[in-house]
């Protein structure tokens, strides 16, 4: 996070990558304004704040490659910095049960799944196939719901939700560090401090009510082609308003409790 098929995004479901270009370009364009309007400036503050445009522009055109190679470098960071359940401990052994029959691969790339021993509710997707559950999700919530926020988190891979979070995190960093020049890839123009600040930074993405409630569907019909149990989906919502939607994982777009709502509604309704 097994069967043949593969998660790909599901007919009807669109992004909007030409959105966050035009955004990005403008940032490109602004950063570059900016190097050539300020009185007093130095040669070196307008060549870094040029470098800054250029690579918020890369970012805007990542290819898919570039946005694998920034994630195994992301999900690598983070590994590094988190405690790993061993593969025979009992949350390893849990979760291998929990994802049984779940799909092998994202987009065509091979899921690799992996429990961090921390108290904090989360879990997350990256497009290299980096699939995070931390153990305090795995405390509050039973198999059904577990599988169901796994569903969620590949879904957003699976829609281009992750590879747009990776494109506007790596401008932001980027533009901040002004590092990146022209002709150097995506991964070359990062620091291993960098890297660290890119990976906390896709951890914590926040992403648009558009975005979750289709990885919402996408959990939903995902559950269903694999004969799971979708009221899992229900009772984690449930589950993570009670914490209180600001602190979830879920952010509060749409609250926890509408989402609950539309699954269960989903399941009324046979579809």
């Amino acid at each position: 996070m097994t069967t043949a098929y593969q998660v790909a995004a599901a007919p009807g479901m669109k992004t909007a990558p030409a959105k966050l270009k035009t955004g990005l370009l403008a940032l490109a364009f602004g950063l570059s304004v900016a190097a050539c309007g300020g009185k007093g400036g130095t040669t070196d503050s307008v060549s870094g704040l040029t470098s800054a445009g250029t690579s918020a522009l890369k970012a805007a055109t990542l290819s898919d490659a570039e946005v694998k190679d920034l994630s195994d470098k992301s999900c690598a960071a983070l590994d590094a910095q988190s405690k790993i359940a061993t593969p025979k401990s009992k949350e390893a052994l849990r979760l291998a049960r929990i994802v049984k029959g779940m799909p092998p691969a994202v987009n065509g790339v091979p899921i690799n799944y992996k429990v961090y021993l921390t108290k904090d509710v989360n879990a997350w997707a990256m497009n290299n196939g980096c699939v995070r559950v931390y153990s305090g999700l795995m405390s509050l919530m039973n198999d059904d719901e577990v599988r169901g926020v796994i569903g969620h988190e590949i879904g957003h891979v699976a829609l281009g939700h992750a590879k747009s979070s990776m494109q506007t995190a790596y401008a932001a960093s980027a533009a901040r560090q002004a590092a990146a020049a022209a002709g150097n890839s995506a991964v070359a123009a990062l620091s291993n401090s960098q890297l660290g600040e890119l990976a906390e930074k896709l951890v914590n993405a926040q992403f648009s009510q558009v975005q979750e409630s289709a990885a919402d569907d996408y959990a939903f019909d995902l559950l269903t082609a694999g004969k799971f149990k979708r009221e899992g989906l229900v009772s984690a919502f449930e589950k993570l308003a009670k914490l209180g939607d600001n602190s979830s994982m879920f952010s509060s777009h749409p609250p926890s409790s509408e989402r609950a709502q539309h699954m269960r509604e989903r399941i009324a309704a046979k579809k």
